[in-house]
Protein backbone atom coordinates (compact mmCIF):
# COMPACT_ATOMS: atom_id res chain seq x y z
CA UNK A 1 0.00 0.00 0.00
CA UNK A 2 1.36 3.34 -1.12
CA UNK A 3 1.14 6.30 1.52
CA UNK A 4 2.00 9.44 0.25
CA UNK A 5 3.86 12.32 1.99
CA UNK A 6 1.26 14.71 0.42
CA UNK A 7 -2.07 15.80 1.42
CA UNK A 8 -2.93 13.89 -2.09
CA UNK A 9 -1.35 11.06 -3.60
CA UNK A 10 1.09 11.77 -6.72
CA UNK A 11 -0.10 10.48 -10.13
CA UNK A 12 2.62 7.91 -11.40
CA UNK A 13 0.34 8.00 -15.00
CA UNK A 14 3.11 6.80 -18.46
CA UNK A 15 5.77 7.08 -15.63
CA UNK A 16 8.53 4.64 -15.64
CA UNK A 17 8.63 2.44 -12.19
CA UNK A 18 12.42 1.58 -11.49
CA UNK A 19 13.19 -0.60 -8.38
CA UNK A 20 15.91 -3.20 -7.25
CA UNK A 21 15.28 -6.90 -5.73
CA UNK A 22 16.98 -8.19 -2.51
CA UNK A 23 19.08 -10.08 -4.20
CA UNK A 24 23.14 -11.37 -3.99
CA UNK A 25 25.64 -8.47 -2.53
CA UNK A 26 22.39 -5.88 -2.41
CA UNK A 27 23.68 -4.71 -5.72
CA UNK A 28 19.95 -3.38 -7.07
CA UNK A 29 19.17 -1.04 -3.76
CA UNK A 30 22.89 0.20 -4.12
CA UNK A 31 22.44 1.15 -7.88
CA UNK A 32 18.68 2.36 -6.40
CA UNK A 33 20.78 4.43 -3.91
CA UNK A 34 22.98 6.00 -6.69
CA UNK A 35 20.15 7.08 -9.03
CA UNK A 36 17.94 8.61 -6.07
CA UNK A 37 20.91 10.58 -4.77
CA UNK A 38 22.23 11.69 -8.42
CA UNK A 39 18.79 12.33 -9.72
CA UNK A 40 18.22 14.81 -6.27
CA UNK A 41 14.92 12.28 -6.07
CA UNK A 42 12.50 14.05 -3.57
CA UNK A 43 10.66 11.12 -1.65
CA UNK A 44 6.94 10.94 -2.70
CA UNK A 45 6.06 8.62 -0.30
CA UNK A 46 6.26 5.08 1.53
CA UNK A 47 5.34 1.46 0.41
CA UNK A 48 3.63 0.19 3.86
CA UNK A 49 3.59 -3.23 3.76
CA UNK A 50 3.86 -6.29 6.63
CA UNK A 51 5.83 -8.23 3.87
CA UNK A 52 9.31 -6.41 4.58
CA UNK A 53 11.00 -6.78 7.52
CA UNK A 54 10.57 -3.30 9.82
CA UNK A 55 13.36 -0.59 9.62
CA UNK A 56 13.51 2.76 10.76
CA UNK A 57 16.57 5.38 10.27
CA UNK A 58 17.60 8.86 9.49
CA UNK A 59 17.81 10.18 5.98
CA UNK A 60 20.30 8.22 3.90
CA UNK A 61 20.54 11.01 1.11
CA UNK A 62 21.49 14.10 3.03
CA UNK A 63 25.07 15.43 4.96
CA UNK A 64 23.38 18.01 7.16
CA UNK A 65 22.32 17.17 10.58
CA UNK A 66 19.17 18.56 10.94
CA UNK A 67 17.96 17.10 7.38
CA UNK A 68 18.97 13.71 8.18
CA UNK A 69 16.37 13.69 11.17
CA UNK A 70 14.26 12.98 8.51
CA UNK A 71 13.26 9.37 9.23
CA UNK A 72 13.29 6.62 6.46
CA UNK A 73 11.63 3.29 6.69
CA UNK A 74 12.06 -0.39 4.72
CA UNK A 75 10.36 0.85 1.66
CA UNK A 76 9.92 4.17 0.13
CA UNK A 77 9.36 5.63 -3.50
CA UNK A 78 11.31 8.89 -4.82
CA UNK A 79 10.29 10.54 -7.66
CA UNK A 80 10.80 13.00 -10.55
CA UNK A 81 7.63 14.52 -12.84
CA UNK A 82 9.97 16.11 -15.14
CA UNK A 83 11.44 12.86 -15.53
CA UNK A 84 8.33 10.82 -15.54
CA UNK A 85 9.94 8.40 -13.49
CA UNK A 86 9.87 6.77 -9.65
CA UNK A 87 12.16 5.14 -8.03
CA UNK A 88 11.49 2.53 -5.07
CA UNK A 89 13.88 1.80 -2.68
CA UNK A 90 13.05 -1.29 -0.57
CA UNK A 91 16.05 -1.68 1.85
CA UNK A 92 15.02 -4.98 3.77
CA UNK A 93 14.85 -8.43 2.64
CA UNK A 94 10.45 -9.85 1.76
CA UNK A 95 9.99 -12.59 5.22
CA UNK A 96 9.82 -15.64 3.61
CA UNK A 97 6.40 -16.62 4.12
CA UNK A 98 4.82 -13.54 2.41
CA UNK A 99 6.93 -13.49 -1.17
CA UNK A 100 4.01 -14.69 -2.67
CA UNK A 101 1.95 -11.86 -0.92
CA UNK A 102 4.55 -9.42 -1.64
CA UNK A 103 4.55 -9.67 -5.37
CA UNK A 104 1.17 -9.38 -5.78
CA UNK A 105 0.94 -6.51 -4.03
CA UNK A 106 3.98 -5.31 -5.98
CA UNK A 107 2.03 -6.01 -9.39
CA UNK A 108 -1.43 -4.25 -7.95
CA UNK A 109 0.07 -1.42 -7.15
CA UNK A 110 2.01 -1.20 -10.64
CA UNK A 111 -1.37 -1.81 -12.29
CA UNK A 112 -3.04 0.71 -10.38
CA UNK A 113 -0.41 3.39 -10.71
CA UNK A 114 -0.58 3.21 -14.54
CA UNK A 115 3.19 3.02 -15.37
CA UNK A 116 4.54 2.63 -18.50
CA UNK A 117 7.21 0.45 -18.01
CA UNK A 118 8.98 -1.66 -14.73
CA UNK A 119 12.51 -2.02 -14.76
CA UNK A 120 14.26 -4.36 -12.16
CA UNK A 121 17.56 -3.88 -10.81
CA UNK A 122 19.25 -7.32 -9.43
CA UNK A 123 21.51 -9.64 -9.38
CA UNK A 124 22.60 -13.39 -9.16
CA UNK A 125 25.36 -15.81 -8.14
CA UNK A 126 28.29 -15.53 -10.06
CA UNK A 127 29.01 -18.73 -9.33
CA UNK A 128 26.07 -20.38 -10.41
CA UNK A 129 26.63 -19.48 -14.13
CA UNK A 130 26.44 -22.10 -16.70
CA UNK A 131 29.22 -22.38 -19.61
CA UNK A 132 27.44 -19.61 -22.25
CA UNK A 133 26.96 -17.36 -19.43
CA UNK A 134 30.12 -17.04 -18.90
CA UNK A 135 31.25 -15.98 -22.33
CA UNK A 136 31.40 -12.23 -22.65
CA UNK A 137 29.92 -9.24 -19.89
CA UNK A 138 28.47 -10.24 -16.66
CA UNK A 139 25.18 -7.50 -17.56
CA UNK A 140 22.43 -9.58 -18.36
CA UNK A 141 18.65 -8.41 -19.51
CA UNK A 142 14.98 -10.17 -19.43
CA UNK A 143 11.84 -8.30 -21.33
CA UNK A 144 8.42 -9.09 -20.94
CA UNK A 145 6.41 -9.66 -24.00
CA UNK A 146 4.95 -6.75 -24.28
CA UNK A 147 8.35 -4.73 -23.63
CA UNK A 148 10.14 -6.86 -26.12
CA UNK A 149 7.68 -5.30 -28.80
CA UNK A 150 8.55 -1.90 -27.66
CA UNK A 151 12.61 -2.14 -27.00
CA UNK A 152 13.65 -5.32 -27.42
CA UNK A 153 15.69 -4.44 -31.23
CA UNK A 154 17.13 -1.36 -29.31
CA UNK A 155 18.59 -2.80 -26.33
CA UNK A 156 19.68 -5.27 -29.15
CA UNK A 157 21.40 -2.79 -30.87
CA UNK A 158 23.16 -1.55 -27.76
CA UNK A 159 24.60 -4.96 -27.69
CA UNK A 160 23.08 -6.01 -24.52
CA UNK A 161 22.99 -10.14 -23.91
CA UNK A 162 19.84 -11.50 -22.62
CA UNK A 163 19.48 -13.60 -19.61
CA UNK A 164 20.00 -17.17 -20.91
CA UNK A 165 17.88 -20.20 -20.13
CA UNK A 166 19.85 -23.43 -18.75
CA UNK A 167 19.18 -26.68 -18.84
CA UNK A 168 16.88 -28.27 -16.09
CA UNK A 169 18.90 -31.55 -15.87
CA UNK A 170 22.51 -30.44 -16.16
CA UNK A 171 24.71 -33.28 -18.09
CA UNK A 172 21.65 -35.74 -18.22
CA UNK A 173 19.78 -33.90 -20.87
CA UNK A 174 19.61 -30.49 -22.32
CA UNK A 175 15.89 -30.80 -24.07
CA UNK A 176 14.21 -28.83 -21.19
CA UNK A 177 15.74 -25.10 -20.19
CA UNK A 178 14.34 -23.05 -17.84
CA UNK A 179 14.61 -19.63 -16.51
CA UNK A 180 17.16 -19.83 -13.42
CA UNK A 181 18.35 -16.77 -11.21
CA UNK A 182 19.93 -17.78 -8.34
CA UNK A 183 20.65 -15.10 -5.55
CA UNK A 184 17.89 -13.04 -7.01
CA UNK A 185 15.49 -13.05 -4.55
CA UNK A 186 11.94 -12.10 -6.32
CA UNK A 187 13.31 -11.54 -9.24
CA UNK A 188 11.81 -14.91 -11.58
CA UNK A 189 8.50 -14.48 -9.74
CA UNK A 190 8.22 -11.09 -10.35
CA UNK A 191 9.11 -11.21 -14.15
CA UNK A 192 6.68 -14.32 -14.33
CA UNK A 193 3.86 -12.59 -12.39
CA UNK A 194 4.15 -9.07 -14.99
CA UNK A 195 4.36 -11.78 -17.80
CA UNK A 196 1.33 -13.26 -17.13
CA UNK A 197 -0.52 -10.32 -16.12
CA UNK A 198 0.70 -8.34 -19.60
CA UNK A 199 2.84 -5.81 -17.86
CA UNK A 200 5.68 -4.20 -19.34
CA UNK A 201 8.95 -5.35 -17.47
CA UNK A 202 12.45 -4.91 -17.79
CA UNK A 203 15.33 -6.90 -15.85
CA UNK A 204 18.66 -5.40 -15.53
CA UNK A 205 20.69 -8.08 -13.94
CA UNK A 206 24.36 -8.43 -12.86
CA UNK A 207 26.47 -11.84 -12.18
CA UNK A 208 28.44 -11.09 -8.77
CA UNK A 209 29.64 -12.65 -5.73
CA UNK A 210 29.26 -11.54 -1.84
CA UNK A 211 31.62 -9.01 -0.98
CA UNK A 212 32.44 -4.78 -1.99
CA UNK A 213 30.02 -4.99 -4.80
CA UNK A 214 29.38 -0.76 -4.96
CA UNK A 215 31.65 -1.70 -8.24
CA UNK A 216 29.07 -3.56 -9.17
CA UNK A 217 25.97 -1.14 -8.40
CA UNK A 218 28.03 1.45 -11.01
CA UNK A 219 28.43 -1.21 -13.25
CA UNK A 220 24.85 -2.06 -13.10
CA UNK A 221 23.40 1.85 -13.08
CA UNK A 222 25.91 2.37 -16.44
CA UNK A 223 24.34 -0.15 -18.46
CA UNK A 224 20.99 0.96 -17.32
CA UNK A 225 21.89 4.37 -18.28
CA UNK A 226 23.38 3.52 -21.96
CA UNK A 227 19.27 2.41 -22.80
CA UNK A 228 17.47 5.17 -20.85
CA UNK A 229 19.95 8.22 -20.62
CA UNK A 230 18.98 9.34 -17.04
CA UNK A 231 22.49 11.35 -16.58
CA UNK A 232 23.97 12.90 -19.32
CA UNK A 233 27.33 11.58 -20.33
CA UNK A 234 30.29 14.21 -20.30
CA UNK A 235 32.25 14.43 -23.25
CA UNK A 236 36.30 14.46 -22.98
CA UNK A 237 38.67 14.64 -25.41
CA UNK A 238 39.21 15.50 -28.92
CA UNK A 239 36.99 12.67 -30.67
CA UNK A 240 34.27 13.60 -27.75
CA UNK A 241 34.13 10.45 -26.49
CA UNK A 242 31.63 9.91 -23.43
CA UNK A 243 32.99 8.88 -19.99
CA UNK A 244 30.76 7.41 -17.68
CA UNK A 245 27.68 9.23 -16.13
CA UNK A 246 29.18 11.08 -13.04
CA UNK A 247 26.95 9.51 -10.30
CA UNK A 248 27.13 11.20 -6.93
CA UNK A 249 27.63 8.74 -3.83
CA UNK A 250 25.22 9.49 -1.22
CA UNK A 251 26.25 10.35 2.14
CA UNK A 252 24.84 6.93 4.18
CA UNK A 253 27.79 4.78 2.25
CA UNK A 254 30.32 6.85 4.28
CA UNK A 255 29.04 3.69 6.80
CA UNK A 256 28.77 0.76 4.38
CA UNK A 257 31.17 -1.18 6.11
CA UNK A 258 30.30 -0.01 9.61
CA UNK A 259 32.12 3.16 11.38
CA UNK A 260 35.73 1.75 11.51
CA UNK A 261 37.48 0.00 14.94
CA UNK A 262 36.88 2.17 17.99
CA UNK A 263 40.52 3.42 18.87
CA UNK A 264 40.01 2.73 22.27
CA UNK A 265 40.52 -1.59 21.58
CA UNK A 266 44.29 -0.59 20.98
Amino acid sequence: MFVSTEDTLPSFKGFTLIMPAVSVGNVGQLAADLLISTLSMPRAGHFHTDCLIPMAGSNPYVAAAEEAGQPSTNAEVYSRSDLKLAVLQIRTPVLQTKIKSFRKLLVSWIKSSAFSRTVLLSSSQAYQRDDQQLQGTALRYLLSPSLEEQVGEALRQLGWTQLERVSAFPGISDSEQRLYIPGGGITKGLYMDCCTEHLPMAVVLLFCSEGDNVPDAFALCNHLNDWLILVEKPVSGDLEAQGPAPWRIPPSWRLLFGSGIPPLLF
